[in-house]
C-alpha cells in the first residue's frame, strides 16, 4: 500500500517512517512539510494512504482535504486530541496521539487492512444502473434498483443511500462505491456524494466556477469547481 506523509516537523516523519518499518506491506512513496507539498505529492504519486498531522504552518491537514476531489484513506496523527471528532467527520480511518505507539498504529494498520479486504472482495464487478442492490440498516432491509438510486453522500465512515422516501446508512467508503459504479450512470460531483444523472433536474452556476445541481427529490448538490468541466462535458451533448 503507497503511503504518504504528511507533518511539518521533520523528526516526526522521521520516526514515524522507523515506526513504519515493521509493516513492510506499507511503502512510503514520499513525505510533505505543508498543505501546498501534500496536494503535489498526492497527484504525482497517487498514495492510498496518508499520514496526516492536523496542525502546521499555513493551512491545516483539514484544508488539503478539502482541495481533494477524491481522498485516500487518512489517518490522522498529531499532538492534540480536540480534533477527534471532527477527523471522523471526514471519514479518517483513526487518531493517533503523538508520540505515537508502536501498539496503535498496528492497530489502526490492521484497520485499513480489513477494510481494504472487505472493499476487494465487494468490488468484483460493475453495477450497472439496472442491477439491484441488498441495503441493510439496523433492523429495516431493502431490495433496491440503482436506478431509482438518486444520492449517495458520505457522513463520516457511511454512506447515506438516498432511494424514495428513505436515508439508510450503509458502512462502506465512497471511494470504493465510486469505483464499483457505472461512470455512464453516476457521477462523483465531490469528495462526499455521488449522484444518479438521471436524477439532475436543474443546474445553476454556483461560487468559485462550481455548479449547484438540484435533484428530482428536492436535494442540492454543490458540484465543485474542478468537477464542474467535467460535469458538463458529461451532461452534454
Amino acid at each position: 500500500m503507497k503511503a504518504l506523509i504528511v507533518d511539518d516537523e521533520r523528526l516526526a516523519r522521521k520516526e514515524l517512517t522507523t515506526l513504519l518499518d515493521q509493516h513492510k506491506d506499507i511503502e512510503i512513496v514520499g513525505e510533505a512539510a505543508n498543505v501546498d507539498e501534500a496536494l503535489s505529492q498526492i497527484t504525482k504519486l497517487n498514495p492510498e494512504l496518508i499520514f496526516l498531522d492536523i496542525q502546521m504552518p499555513g493551512e491545516s491537514g483539514f484544508d488539503l482535504l478539502e482541495k481533494l476531489e477524491k481522498v485516500p484513506d487518512v489517518i490522522f496523527t498529531t499532538a492534540y486530541d480536540e480534533f477527534a471528532i471532527k477527523a471522523f467527520d471526514v471519514n479518517a480511518l483513526d487518531y493517533l496521539l503523538k508520540p505515537i505507539q508502536p501498539d496503535r498504529l498496528g492497530a489502526a494498520i490492521n484497520k485499513i487492512r480489513k477494510e481494504n479486504t472487505t472493499d476487494k472482495a465487494l468490488n468484483r464487478e460493475t453495477l450497472a444502473n439496472d442491477d439491484q442492490v441488498f441495503v441493510k440498516d439496523g433492523d429495516r432491509c431493502w431490495f433496491v434498483k440503482l436506478s431509482d438510486v438518486r444520492l449517495f453522500e458520505s457522513d463520516g465512515n457511511y454512506i447515506k443511500v438516498y432511494f424514495g422516501t428513505n436515508k439508510p446508512m450503509i458502512h462502506k467508503s465512497l471511494n470504493a462505491l465510486d469505483e464499483r459504479l457505472d461512470s455512464r450512470h453516476f457521477f462523483r460531483a465531490s469528495r462526499k456524494h455521488i449522484i444518479n444523472l438521471a436524477w439532475v433536474e436543474n443546474i445553476d452556476t454556483w461560487f468559485n466556477g462550481g455548479l449547484l445541481v438540484q435533484l428530482k427529490g428536492g436535494e442540492k448538490i454543490e458540484v465543485s469547481r474542478r468537477q464542474a468541466a467535467r460535469f458538463k462535458e458529461r451532461m452534454s451533448l
